[in-house]
Formats: C-alpha cells, structure tokens, sequence
C-alpha cells in the first residue's frame, strides 16, 4: 500500500472486511497517522483547537492544534513505514523502493498516493513549520501548513487568497472570521468552475457582504520583492498582502511510476474496477476513473473513499468484483453557509426543484442534467443524506409524501 491518506485507510480496511488476511504494509510520505484533511480548511481557522492523530502536538511544539481532523486508530494490523517515501516501482520484478534505499516486494500493490499542493510559481519551496523569513507562496496541504497559517493569521495580517475553489474559498472565509482584511483573486466567479453559476452566485454574495474583496484579474502571479512577493494581474496591477495563500489546484504523486508503464498519457488510469494490471490497483486523488462524464479524477474525500472500497475488491476478486457506480458527493462551507451536494456539477442554469428552508437563505435545490442524471443540493438545510440522494435520484417524489416536514 503506497500512501497513508483516507484512499489507503479505507483500501486496508476494505481488504480486511473482503478477507484477506495476508500481510499488509503500508507506505506513508507523512508521518502521522491518517486524518481527515477536509477539516484543515474548515474547521481550522474558526477555532478548533486539539491535538494530532497521534495525540501528540502537530507540530512538535506544546501549542495546540486542531482536533476536528482526527479519525479512529487504524485497526487493520498492516506494518507502518511513516514518513517515508516510494521513489520507484519495478512492475517485472514486483519491487517498491523506497527514499531510505530500501525495497519492498509484493504481490498485490495499492497505489493511493494522492496528491500535493500545485503552486503558482516555479521555485517557490514548500513552506513547513521551520521556515525563516517571510512566507511567499503558501498552500494548505498538510497539518504543519495549516497548524502555520493559524499561527500567521493569529495576529491578523492582510491576506491576499489566489484561486476561487472550495479550498480558496474556504481559507478566505476562515482568515475573515479571525479578523483578517482579506483579498481574493479568482479569473472566474469562485466556484463557478466546480458548482455552475446559480450556486457560485448564492456564495460570492455571501462572500461579499461578510467583508470578502474580490478581483477578477484573469491569471494571476507572483513576483519576488526579497521581503515576500507581490500579485500580479494579467493587465499589470499589483497587489500586497502581508500573507499570501495560493489554492490552485492540486498536482497527482506520480513521480516515483515514471518509467513504470502504467502511465498512460501522462496520468495514472484505470478500470472499472480500480485495476491498472491483475496485480495493481490505485485509487484516490492520484487516479483518473470511468464516470458517467468520461474518465476523471476527482479529487474529493468521499470519491477517494468510495474508489478504494472498489479497488480492494477488484484487487482480490478481479472479474467477480463489482464495478464502480460512482455518484459524486460535495461538501463546502464558508460566509455562513454550508453546502452540501449529491450528483455531478456543475449545474446548469438555475434548479428545476427549489424548496425554502425553515431559516433564511436556506434551501432544497434539485437540477436535472443532459445526461439524464440528477443533481440535489442543500443549503443550511437539514436533511439526511439518504434522502439527499433519493432526491438526486428520483427527484422531488423522493420527499413524499412527507414533503413539507423538516428533519
């Protein structure tokens, strides 16, 4: 098993729980134990303090952390060789080396790797708890990035944020709660890109009237100054912050497959079932999947999850597994609101089925897609997940008769 995230959990426990109780040993790049990396952007800089997965501080100091990140201790008894990385993969020969010069052979391999922070600008080193002088360039990644932004927000510097994603957004609504005069740069409306217009619209309002600056500069980058870096628009205006957070996506681990063969135009891509050969499959961020909407990575917690229950099958079982029916699950908060969606986005235009909440800005929304698919969202409405998903499913009939009540 390469890569210790929520893709290698749940592939080890889903091995386990389909019988297989071989010899399991897993590789992880970070040395803590799995956690919840979604929480690092939400829960994070509203202040939630605790400590690792491990129990002891996250970055090696007696200050505290977060807590929310936290998931159960492992229980599938494979050996841990945390913080250390895979450098290579030997197909013929069935090999895994590792960064320390070791070598590990096998017989069925999981590659769940993920990914790491892309960054706007080449040169720019990653930035980790030890780091002297001024911050440049920072991402939000890992524990220590996100145990060193709530140290640096703490005193409440200007805060220019670089891409509209979710995570973007989310950093941006985190450093306006702790008291930060806060800019974000997006060259499209945030989130149009992964939500479609009407959903994008409802969240840069709220966005807007909780304090947020937003400028539309087309692509943005960064300069070099000695004392930190500038923004830089696409027509030339420039932009200072006493920190800067870029969020523009994410780059797949697949450096160590180069000269595997199991690239395939550049990225790591499998079947139905999560297989790359009989022997190997992969499963998470790092991998491209068949989906309704052609093949994708989609880089989400859930889809992450979901892929490796399948791999791990597909892995023991080969033909006999079941194939991935994947539906996608999206979970974003910041500015007030929380959103949570069952289906594939965007959307298009605005929802076919629109139903108020009993609070204020609160709703049931329903789109049906091109492909025939539906999308069901939910915003600062409580409704279980079940029946979100029957909603995406089978549309507003999924709520009778019981339409009117609230949950």
């Amino acid at each position: 098993m390469v890569g210790n995230g929520i893709a290698g959990l749940t592939a080890c426990d889903s091995l386990r729980s389909a019988g297989f109780d071989g010899e399991l040993t897993v590789v992880g790049a970070e040395r803590h134990h799995p956690y919840s990396r979604p929480a690092l952007s939400k829960a994070l800089l509203h202040g939630v303090d605790g400590k690792s997965a491990d129990g002891k501080s996250v970055d090696g100091t007696s200050g505290d952390a977060l807590h929310a990140h936290e998931l159960p201790a492992p229980t599938h008894e494979a050996t841990e060789l945390l913080g250390e990385s895979a450098t290579s993969l030997d197909v013929d020969a069935r090999l895994v080396r590792l960064d320390g010069g070791g070598e590990l052979p096998y017989d069925g391999l999981v590659i769940a790797s993920g990914s790491r922070a892309k960054r706007l600008a080449a040169g720019y080193g990653a930035a980790g708890p030890d780091q002297d002088g001024p911050l440049r360039e920072f991402t939000l990644r890992t524990i220590e990035d996100a145990v060193l932004l709530k140290e640096r927000v703490a005193s409440r510097p200007s805060v220019i944020v670089i891409g509209g994603g979710p995570l973007g957004m989310e950093v941006a609504s985190g450093c306006l709660h702790m008291g930060c005069e806060v800019t974000l740069v997006s060259d499209v409306r945030p989130l149009s890109r992964q939500l479609g217009d009407h959903l994008s619209g409802i969240f840069t309002s709220a966005a807007i009237l909780g304090g947020l600056r937003l400028i539309r500069g087309g692509k943005a980058r960064l300069v070099d100054h000695g004392d930190g870096a500038t923004v830089v628009l696409a027509d030339g205006t420039e932009l200072e912050a006493d920190l800067v957070v870029t969020a523009v996506g994410d780059e797949p681990n697949i450096d160590w497959l180069a000269g595997s063969g199991l690239l395939s135009e550049g990225s790591l891509r499998v079947d139905s079932r999560g297989r790359l050969r009989p022997e190997i499959v992969a499963a998470g961020d790092v991998a491209f999947f068949p989906t309704l909407r052609g093949v994708q990575r989609v880089p989400l917690w859930t889809s992450a999850i979901d892929q490796a229950k399948v791999a791990a099958v597909g892995l023991l079982q080969g033909d006999g597994a079941p194939e991935f029916n994947f539906q996608p699950y999206f979970w974003t908060e910041g500015f007030g609101l929380s959103l949570k969606a069952v289906g594939f986005t965007p959307v298009v235009g605005a929802p076919g089925y629109s139903e108020p909440g009993r609070e204020d800005g609160s709703a049931l929304l329903r789109w049906d897609n091109p492909d025939g698919s539906g999308t069901a969202a939910a915003i600062n409405y409580r409704i279980p997940m079940p029946k979100l998903r029957r909603l995406a499913d089978a549309g507003p009939a999924a709520l009778r008769p019981a339409a009117s009540a609230r949950v």
